[in-house]
């Protein structure tokens, strides 16, 4: 997309600028550009091998589309190193947003193929102390969209739960990005849906990709928290990136009386000057592993991992 498109992809420019006095230091965000832009990662193989070579002896890759996580710096190699064969040649990985994280970031990402742009997904990176990558999550886009149906399910199979007493919690109003996704998730979550509503733009776009289309402005928004707000269903977050301008986080759905969540991602962007949230990007896993449409469209279209592409460009930054 052109420049300002999806504000410049939560920082833009002025990464290649050089950083002002007393400028914030994000090295989680910085390793993966290089990673992901620069060496090509997850289509070159020299880039795959320095993806390895950054990575701890003991770190831990979910990539949701596998049935389990890749543990331990050979696998992981390996495991980006069979990424490289299938798409080697046939397309490149475009970072559209990314988190200015120190020691955790996320990108939101798409796969694009010539002039054509298909897949899209999320992953979150976490660097250990000695800024080496100690865990990924990786979630692509569910190719069929099943939009409501998702919502009937949980409701179906929470029915009957009992109502939980809400949450006590002292009002507050932060301004970096991971503080407010830590205060909505962990503090507000089953509480007043005002005060969730409180931190959205007017302008709001959200991205939840078990919908086809987005949802725009704070009214779509509202009946969409509205809807997943019931009881039975927890949202329990799990790992925060350190994100001023935008955040990234993981998350797993608990419902009463299923032994078994479902893990996913959000990537949040703030509006710099109102300090409100102005974009969402949402991405569940698939239940089935490898997901059945997903891998089919990755054999006949390796490069889009989708069945039908769209122009490059066509949804500024990657909505």
């Amino acid at each position: 997309g052109k420049g300002g498109d999806g504000g410049g992809g939560g920082g833009g420019s002025s990464a290649l600028s050089p950083p002002a006095a007393g400028a914030r230091v994000t090295r989680a965000r910085e390793l993966i550009r290089s990673l992901v832009e620069e060496s090509r990662c997850f289509t070159d193989d020299a880039g795959a091998v320095s993806f390895g070579e950054s990575c701890s002896a003991d770190v831990v890759y979910e990539d949701c589309y596998e049935p389990q996580p890749i543990v331990g710096r050979t696998a992981v190699t390996e495991h980006m190193m069979g990424k490289v064969a299938q798409r080697k040649g046939r397309g490149e990985k475009r970072i559209d947003r990314i988190s200015d994280g120190d020691k955790a970031c996320g990108f939101a990402w798409t796969w694009t193929s010539g002039s054509e742009e298909g897949l899209r997904g999320t992953t979150f990176v976490e660097l250990n102390d000695a800024g080496m990558i100690q865990y990924v999550r990786e979630i692509p886009e569910p190719i069929y969209k099943p939009g409501d149906l998702t919502l009937e399910l949980l409701k179906a199979v929470t029915a009957g739960a009992e109502p939980k007493e809400p949450p006590v919690y002292e009002q507050k109003t932060p301004t970096v990005a991971s503080d407010l996704a830590k205060y909505l998730f962990e503090e507000v979550q089953g509480g007043d849906i005002e005060e969730v509503m409180r931190f959205f733009g007017d302008d709001i776009i959200y991205r939840d990709f078990n919908y086809d289309e987005v949802m725009e402005g704070k009214n779509e928004v509202r009946k969409f928290i509205e809807d997943f707000s019931f009881p039975g269903i927890t949202f329990r977050p799990q790992r925060f990136d350190d994100g001023v301008e935008s955040t990234c986080f993981t998350w797993e759905v608990v419902l009463d009386g299923a032994p078994d969540t479902i893990k996913g991602m959000s990537f949040y962007e703030l509006d710099p000057g109102t300090r409100l949230v102005r974009y969402v990007r949402d991405v569940p896993e698939s239940a089935i592993k490898p997901p059945i449409l997903g891998k089919l469209a990755r054999d006949l279209r390796p490069g889009l991992g989708v069945f039908q592409g769209v122009k490059v460009g066509s949804r500024p930054g990657g909505m």
